[in-house]
């Protein structure tokens, strides 16, 4: 079962990041409409320098790597650093490559759905192809604000400063793009803010919810089960994580060194506040 993971997760890493630089290289770049995120930084300073995309892409990226693996675990580094490096390949294989159109709409269209299938499947496989995504999953552990949202509001920065260089309707272009690409992403991955309620039943549950709290901020709640047949007791784990967590939360789960049961569904509405304990202090942060 772990085996059939790895490679589902290894494929969706590897089609995903090609599918997303096939679209930049083939779709966005020649029009001069932007991605968001590092990638729409390396797109506007690689028309003004002349640098290689791919290179900037990846050279821009390591800080929020390091990020990364400090605060999302080795599993994480190693999926993102992986789609990363063969992102910016991609992007280097397709940059000599005949351009599919240079007809402004088809590119903002057919460039934003690739693109959103792209980074659906690589957040699937449990990486990443851009640092603010990192960045944005720690701030929303520590704001009121969502993965989403934090997103959006780089973005927000990054499409201003291609209007002001290149021209307000390649911003429009650009965030046009940018809701085509997240609405497919939803469709991919069912969106990066999607709650997910994952029950744990395991026997080792405080050891457990302690490396839970310490590689995702997720607090756990505790109860106590029995086996119907065996009549062991057992301890149950209940924890709300969003989608992009899914894959931590499977490894951490899976390098427990005994056998859990888990079960994770789609949480469609939470109400009520979102109660954390705040790193090292006693107290408990409410976050809405």
């Amino acid at each position: 079962m772990k085996g059939k993971r790895e490679i589902a997760s290894f494929l969706y890493l590897t089609i995903g990041a090609i599918f997303a630089a096939f679209a930049i290289e083939e779709f966005l770049v020649p029009v001069l409409v932007l991605d968001g995120g590092v990638v729409g930084v390396s797109m506007i300073i690689s028309q003004l320098t002349g640098i290689k995309l791919g290179i900037l892409t990846f050279v821009l990226n390591i800080p929020f790597l390091i990020i990364g693996l400090k605060n999302m675990g080795k599993g994480f580094f190693v999926s993102a650093i992986y789609s990363m490096i063969l992102f910016s390949i991609a992007l280097s294989v397709f940059t000599v490559l005949r351009y599919v159109t240079e007809e402004a709409l088809l590119g903002v269209v057919f460039g934003g759905v690739l693109l959103g299938l792209g980074v659906g499947f690589v957040l699937r496989g449990g990486g990443c192809l851009d640092g603010t995504e990192t960045i944005a999953l720690l701030l929303s552990k520590k704001t009121s604000f969502s993965v989403g949202q934090v997103v959006f509001i780089i973005n927000i920065f990054i499409y201003a400063t291609a209007g002001i260089l290149f021209g307000w309707d390649r911003a429009l272009y650009s965030l046009l793009t940018y809701f085509i690409s997240f609405k497919i992403i939803d469709m991919v991955e069912e969106g990066l803010d999607q709650g997910k309620a994952a029950m744990i039943i395991t026997q080792n549950g405080e050891e457990l919810a302690d490396e839970i709290y310490k590689k995702l901020g997720r607090t756990c709640t505790l109860m106590d089960g029995q086996g119907l047949i065996s009549s062991d007791k057992k301890c149950i784990l209940y924890c709300v994580i969003t989608r992009i967590e899914v894959a931590t939360l499977r490894k951490i789960v899976s390098e427990s060194n005994e056998s859990a049961f888990v079960t994770i569904t789609d949480v469609s509405e939470i109400v009520g506040n979102h109660v954390k304990k705040t790193p090292g202090d006693d107290t408990e942060a409410i976050l809405h």
